[in-house]
């Protein structure tokens, strides 16, 4: 199994929905997140014939549009575990404020920016009390962390993602379900997955503030530019509702979702 198929615990996820207590080898890729482009990292190499299962048919045309082929459109894992979760898939009556992620980086790649500028953006644009979720790699680091402590805000991170089948926490998602769903709002500084993880619970969507820079990133994705120029629908503090809607549906997938016997038979996980 590919190491990214664990991350988030999304295997663990899958293999729950498909009614088995742990996850065997997933016979392709598993998309992880939100993606601008064929729906994986840059550089991913794929092994000849191994399906590749994606969120969206938006990624596949992308994909093909590479020269990429054996795609599966499955939606995303945020939708499994919905199903696997009823009780939580909308947010809880007495939620209130606002839950911000700032860009983050990841082991291989560090965000450049200033956090101090996200703190006034936040208090530009939220009123009730606001909950910063940082990726582990910036709530260990104090410097970080203590930007946003000082300035009044609740502080967490929703654990380790995992990498190279090392320290993946595989509640990282049940995590970050029950955190949305206490509150009115989603925010962050770019579009990212967490936003459309909100938006489908039904919470108030807003991207707003210094879209920071990523290290090194790649030219083939295009950068935030090119998210801007594709929905700029979605780049504004206060999304209306039926558009976060309807976004949000279209990338996670919401009419892709595959039964368990059909996640059974792609992943080969029958005997």
């Amino acid at each position: 199994m590919h190491h990214a198929n664990h991350f988030y615990g999304h295997a663990n996820i899958m293999a729950t929905y498909a009614g088995l207590p742990k996850p065997p080898r997933i016979w392709g890729y598993l998309q992880h997140g939100w993606n601008i482009l064929d729906g994986f990292a840059y550089g991913t190499n794929f092994a000849p014939g191994m399906p590749k299962f994606v969120w969206s048919d938006s990624v596949r045309r992308r994909g093909h549009a590479l020269g990429l082929r054996n795609y599966s459109v499955i939606g995303s894992v945020w939708l499994y575990l919905l199903k696997t979760h009823p009780e939580l898939a909308t947010r809880e009556k007495r939620a209130k404020g606002t839950i911000f992620y700032p860009f983050h980086g990841w082991e291989g790649q560090h965000v450049l920016g200033d956090h101090a500028r996200i703190v006034a953006s936040i208090n530009e644009h939220e009123t009730g009390p606001v909950t910063v979720c940082l990726y582990w790699n910036e709530f260990d680091k104090p410097a970080i962390r203590n930007v946003y402590e000082n300035a009044g805000f609740r502080v967490i991170t929703h654990g380790y993602r995992g990498l190279h089948w090392r320290k993946t926490d595989a509640k990282f998602l049940v995590k970050q379900l029950r955190e949305l769903r206490k509150h009115e709002r989603v925010a962050s500084n770019r579009l990212s997955s967490a936003v459309l993880y909100g938006a489908s619970l039904g919470l108030g969507a807003g991207v707003y503030g210094d879209p920071m820079v990523l290290e090194n990133e790649h030219p083939s994705f295009g950068g935030q530019a090119r998210i801007k120029r594709l929905w700029p629908e979605m780049d504004q503090p206060y999304v209306p509702p039926a558009v976060a809607r309807e976004f949000t549906d279209t990338e996670l997938g919401v009419d892709h979702v595959a039964g368990p016997a059909e996640i059974r038979e792609m992943f080969r996980w029958n005997p």
